[in-house]
Parts: structure tokens; C-alpha cells; sequence
């Protein structure tokens, strides 16, 4: 497992042209391309403002100003989280032509689906800076230092969840629909629409064990509360277990990768 998983760094390359092939497929034939990559986050957070400033005012929380952008903050992580295991999911399955040639690596495949959405993220990343500075939201500089430290253990934590889903799907394929629901299910089971604070004290410790929850609450103290970042032990531990959960992920991933030809 420990040679194949060395080798990666040689198929950095092929990664790199898988995604910018990735990405240019998905806006084929549109009008403004990759202009969509900023312009979707952007209605995306315009919807909610109007949602909870115009349309339902009353059920915001009272101490969380502008509700809106804290929703944001942990919505466009999720959006790369879930939108990178859910086509992670079938990725395999569709991927089956390159996959029968002898000396493909699969494994690059989810690695490709999970880097293209964390791009998309990326983009989503100047709307939130705008978002800060026009509605005057404080910044801690020095807790911003913290961002790249979340964004790996995010990257981490949605590869190694890739790499189990990947290949679990080649041969379950009820586990996409199974997904699709799961993720619903785990997106209003994290504190993204909702603040930590407004949680029940009984159910706080469930919300503990849902590892998105501490990357949700780490993106919420880091872009939007004015610090300090309190949260950073429950990261550290999160990528910790990250860690873990990735070499896992592909230990299975590897142990499976001979029965893909045939499957897919």
C-alpha cells in the first residue's frame, strides 16, 4: 500500500491535467466559463441575505450579524465537502474506460474530483473577502493564519471519505442514493444554518462527533467572529484523525483496485 501510495507524487502531472480538464468540461459551452465559479457563490449568498433580511427576518439569531454571511462561511466548505464525495461516489463507475487500461492509477480519479471542487472553493474565497469588507465584519489577522491549516485538514478529511466511497460504490451501487440522502441528513446535523450556541445541551456531545462540526464552527471563529480561535485543539485533533481515516481510505482503495475492470 505504502509503494503505491508513494508513487501519487509521480501522477501529480496527470492530476493536474485531469482537473483542468475536469474543470473546463464543466462549463463547456457557456457563456462566462469560469466567470460561473464566482458569479454561482456570489447569487448563492445574495439569496440568503434576501432570504433572512427581507423575506424571514424574525427567525435569524439575534447575536449573529449578518446571518447571511456566517451561513456562507460554512456553507461553501460543505459545498466542496459534499459535492466531492457525492461524485466521488461514481467516479469510478464513470471513469471505466480509463480504468481497464492496465497501467492507469484509479486512485487518481477521486484525488481529481475532490482537488476540482476544492478549486471551485478557492474561487468561492474572494466573495467571502468582499462580503467581510462590505458589510464591515472585524478581521483577526492573526487567526487568519489559521485558514490553511483547515483548508488541509478539510482536504484530507474529503479525500480519505473518497477514497472509501469510490470504491464501496463500484460494487454497492445503492450506496450513491444512500449518500445523497446521508448528506442531507449530515448537512442539518452541522452547525452551518444554525450557530453552535443554539443547540440543545443535550445534544451538543452528538454534534461533537460529527467531524464536519469542527470544521464548520473553525471556518465560523476564523472569518466571521472576531476571534480568538478557540476551536484550533478540536482541528488539530480532527487532522489527527484525518490522517487516519486517509490511510484507511486507501488501504481499501487498494485492497479493491483489482476487481475494478470487471466491475465497472
Amino acid at each position: 500500500m505504502f509503494h503505491n501510495l508513494g508513487r501519487l507524487l509521480r501522477y501529480r502531472g496527470l492530476i493536474q491535467s485531469l482537473v483542468a480538464r475536469e474543470l473546463k468540461a464543466r462549463y463547456r459551452g457557456s457563456v462566462l466559463g469560469f466567470f460561473w465559479s464566482f458569479i454561482n457563490p456570489l447569487l448563492l449568498l445574495l439569496v440568503y441575505w434576501f432570504v433572512f433580511s427581507v423575506v424571514l427576518p424574525g427567525i435569524r439569531p439575534i447575536d449573529v450579524q449578518p446571518y447571511a454571511l456566517f451561513m456562507f462561511c460554512g456553507l461553501l466548505p460543505w459545498t466542496w465537502f459534499s459535492s466531492s464525495v457525492l461524485e466521488a461516489s461514481n467516479v469510478l463507475i464513470m471513469g471505466g474506460n480509463l480504468i481497464k487500461k492496465v497501467l492507469f492509477p484509479a486512485e487518481v480519479l477521486p484525488f481529481v474530483t475532490v482537488f476540482a471542487n476544492m478549486i471551485h472553493f478557492f474561487l468561492g474565497l474572494p466573495i467571502i473577502a468582499a462580503a467581510l469588507v462590505y458589510f464591515a465584519v472585524p478581521i483577526n489577522w492573526l487567526d487568519l493564519l489559521w485558514l490553511p491549516v483547515i483548508v488541509l485538514v478539510q482536504l484530507i478529511f474529503t479525500l480519505g471519505l473518497a477514497l472509501i466511497v469510490a470504491p464501496l460504490t463500484v460494487h454497492f451501487r445503492d450506496l450513491k442514493d444512500i449518500l445523497g440522502n446521508l448528506m442531507t441528513f449530515w448537512f442539518f446535523a452541522t452547525p452551518i444554518i444554525y450557530p453552535m450556541s443554539l443547540a440543545p445541551e443535550g445534544g451538543k456531545w452528538l454534534l461533537d462527533l460529527n467531524p464536519f462540526t469542527h470544521l464548520a464552527i473553525s471556518y465560523q471563529e476564523v472569518l466571521f467572529y472576531d476571534g480568538p480561535f478557540g476551536h484550533w485543539k478540536w482541528l488539530l485533533a480532527l487532522g489527527g484523525a484525518s490522517i487516519v481515516l486517509f490511510l484507511a481510505g486507501y488501504f481499501l482503495f487498494d485492497r479493491l483496485r483489482d476487481s475494478f475492470a470487471e466491475e465497472v
